[in-house]
């Protein structure tokens, strides 16, 4: 059994290790993948690569012989790192989640800030500095500020292993709010993809009418100001109602010298534009809808188990359950490439060309 708990670990660090590794260094070799979103990915890529390469690894004398045999020093850098890393994945999916909820909803705004990346960083270190205040604190100087130091030196574990209080105040914060946040991101895009599904068949019927009727529209002329190293935007599926974007894009950019092109625009055209971009939205729904079942199934079950197992004190719930629940923790790290960067074409193009390329230069 001990064999066989060691493959599945060694298999699982390789997994995570490997899956985030790919994902950092398509994001450093393909600089087309360096948009906003994809820091996003970056980002988490950094915190689950950290889990797989330290918190993992760290852990398995634990289980080997019972005890922790590290030192103090380890055990206080394996607790923050680890809850830190997990804590960060955990704000990134929130992250990730809301720039997909921008992309889908706000269009227009949000292409404008696609290559601001001040903001971008800005945003991820953020990401960093909330998830380091919420667990890294506690861990440190807890037993100084409360004189609670009653855990031996054999076990590596936090000061408020038992504070129940603390656990519901942390678990708020690094579970059910993230889980309410992709939620209602979720729910959000399925409500906006669902009315214009609706207007996608009103418009399909006013112009199967319009054709029975001999009725031929005369295309509308839109000014577009030109955007920087940015080819063929119509023919990129980002633009939600084509007019009033483009339009709006006019006022957004009036500011730049280019003269604007004039670009013809009937309303087949803008119905068919239309359609591939709600056809690329349900995809983006479909991936998050995806996103918070998998968030929920890894995280539920520890936050609701850490918080009992510390009111009870261990009596009420069998450490092997425990013990589970800790697993999909770190599982999701290695489910985590899977689920976001090869859903992006770009990322599997970028994939393929440095898997090819190591292929290549090992041979």
């Amino acid at each position: 059994m001990m064999i066989l708990i060691m493959v599945l670990i060694s298999f699982l660090i390789l997994v995570t290790i490997l899956g985030n590794s790919l994902v950092i260094v398509a994001f450093i070799e393909d600089k087309r993948l360096r948009n906003r979103s994809n820091f996003f990915l970056l980002n988490l890529a950094i915190c689950d690569f950290f889990i797989g390469a330290f918190c993992i690894p760290l852990y398995i004398p634990y289980i080997l012989t019972g005890r922790w045999i590290l030192g103090k020093f380890l055990c206080k850098l394996w607790l923050v790192i680890d809850n830190l890393m997990c804590t960060a994945s955990a704000f990134n999916v929130v992250l990730i989640s809301y720039d997909r909820y921008l992309a889908v909803t706000m269009a227009v705004m949000y292409r404008s800030q696609q290559y601001h990346h001040f903001k971008t960083v800005l945003t991820m270190t953020t990401v960093w500095i909330l998830s380091s205040l919420l667990y890294s604190p506690a861990i440190l100087f807890w037993e100084y500020l409360f004189n609670d130091s009653s855990f031996s030196e054999d076990l590596c574990l936090p000061a408020y292993y038992y504070n129940w209080h603390f656990l519901v105040a942390a678990s708020s914060f690094d579970f059910i709010l993230p889980l309410l946040s992709i939620s209602f991101f979720n729910l959000s895009l399925y409500w906006n993809i669902r009315s214009r599904s609706r207007s996608k068949h009103l418009t399909a019927m006013h112009l199967s009418s319009s054709n029975t009727e001999g009725m031929q529209q005369k295309p509308y002329k839109i000014p577009v100001a030109p955007f920087p190293n940015r080819q063929n935007d119509l023919q990129e599926t980002e633009i939600t109602m084509v007019k009033t974007s483009l339009h709006h894009m006019l006022k957004k950019h009036r500011s730049k010298k280019a003269k604007p092109t004039w670009i013809e625009i009937d309303q087949g055209q803008t119905s068919n534009i239309r359609i591939v971009k709600l056809s690329q939205d349900k995809k983006i729904a479909k991936s998050l809808f995806v996103l918070v079942c998998v968030f929920g199934i890894c995280w539920a079950p520890y936050s609701l188990l850490m918080t009992t197992r510390a009111a009870c004190h261990d009596y009420c719930i069998a450490s092997y359950w425990y013990d589970i629940t800790f697993w999909l923790l770190w599982i999701n790290s290695s489910i985590n490439p899977i689920l976001y960067p090869l859903c992006h074409e770009s990322f599997r193009r970028a994939f393929t060309k440095i898997i090819y390329k190591y292929v290549k230069n090992a041979s």
